[in-house]
């Protein structure tokens, strides 16, 4: 017998279709797991950098600092060596000249708190009567007896064995400062002698399509540390040359070491030139009394705006534009990691860090960053 058909369309085949299983990482969870492995990784390998740094700091620093100059002295090497001078006496006068700055202002420091190490003491002695009383009258409860206990504690340390160690600590960082600047001037001298020999071996090593954006970054890198030096001089010598006349026309003592002091507080931004300034002011208030100790903080004060808002943008232009938060973050790190030396660099190497990065995303130079892709 014949099947009846019909004519209806027969149903398509159901094919079964194979959904492969569902992996724990692709889903939020894992995906967020992966970032933060990744971020553990290469905060771990940060962490091991910054520790490998800090054990060879005594090559570090003084590398640092002789870069710093260097791109700060180069202009005049190149100056020298457009009048004619030969490329040995324009880095020997340049090199010579810039020890010759560094040693008159160590040694004017030196004897400048020497010449007036008596006064010091005394003003020292007297401000600590002043904190003492001020401690004792203010309304919290403080006694004269936690004061002397508390200074007891002091006394008996400085005495104790710890001392003892903590005083062959000094001998031995002495002699890590000798080296590091005996390190540091034979570094500098090479770097004014044969930098461009030294930064086009270095970008030998690369492949050549990589070499002009590291060039740029390189040659961007000296103009803001160049700049950044020039124009941090220069405004420090202003504030401490408008301040130290203020404090020597006050006839508050040891007007010289402040001046000194503010000029190289000058070098640190933002904290730097404040806490200069309170300390002058707090040797004006000891010394000399209450309305020398107001006019001081008027002129500090006068001074520091003048120079943030005329003075530092003409001199130094947009050489160091970053914001007043990194700074602080800059600072804060560069102090924990290498103290004064490390709040002093923390600025110009995290500039030139920005300034590299921006060169070799594309940024500098005005191009368009590439398009977050939106997943939908």
């Amino acid at each position: 017998m014949q099947e009846k058909h019909d004519g209806g369309a027969r149903p398509a085949p159901e094919v079964a279709v194979h959904v492969p299983p569902r992996s724990m990482w692709s889903d939020g969870l894992g995906r967020t797991a992966t970032r933060s492995a990744q971020l553990l990784l290469a905060l771990a390998l940060a962490v091991v950098v910054i520790y490998g740094l800090l054990q060879v700091r005594l090559l570090l620093i003084p590398f640092l600092i002789a870069l710093i100059l260097a791109a700060a002295v180069s202009p005049v090497v190149g100056l020298l060596r457009s009048w004619g001078w030969s490329a040995a006496l324009a880095t020997a006068t340049a090199f010579l000249g810039i020890l010759a700055v560094l040693g008159g202002v160590v040694t004017g420091i030196v004897f400048a708190v020497r010449s007036e190490s008596d006064e010091l003491v005394r003003s020292a002695n007297e401000g600590w009567l002043q904190l003492q009383e001020f401690i004792a009258n203010f309304p919290l409860p403080v006694s004269q007896q936690q004061i002397d206990e508390a200074l007891a504690s002091v006394v008996d340390f400085l005495t104790s064995a710890a001392a003892g160690r903590s005083a062959l600590s000094g001998l031995s960082t002495a002699a890590e400062i000798i080296t590091g600047a005996v390190l540091m001037a034979v570094i500098l001298f090479f770097f004014l002698k044969d930098g461009p020999r030294i930064w086009g071996f270095l970008l030998s090593w690369f492949p050549a399509a990589r070499r002009p954006k590291l060039e740029e970054a390189g040659s961007r890198a000296v103009d803001v540390l160049g700049s950044y030096v020039r124009g941090t001089a220069t405004v420090a010598a202003v504030d401490a040359f408008f301040i130290g006349l203020a404090l020597f026309i006050l006839q508050v003592p040891l007007a010289l070491p402040l001046s000194v002091l503010i000029f190289i507080g000058g070098f640190i931004p933002i904290v730097g030139a404040t806490v200069a300034g309170i300390l002058a002011t707090l040797v004006a208030l000891v010394a000399n009394g209450p309305v020398a100790a107001l006019v001081v903080v008027a002129v500090v004060i006068v001074v520091q705006q003048l120079e943030g808002n005329f003075l530092q943008p003409v001199v130094m232009g947009r050489s160091v534009s970053l914001h007043s938060l990194v700074i602080l973050l800059a600072l804060t790190a560069g102090t924990i990691l290498g103290g004064i030396i490390g709040a002093v660099l923390a600025v110009p190497v995290t500039a030139v860090s920005w300034v590299v990065i921006q060169v070799l995303s594309g940024r500098a130079s005005g191009e368009q960053p590439v398009p977050v892709r939106q997943h939908r």
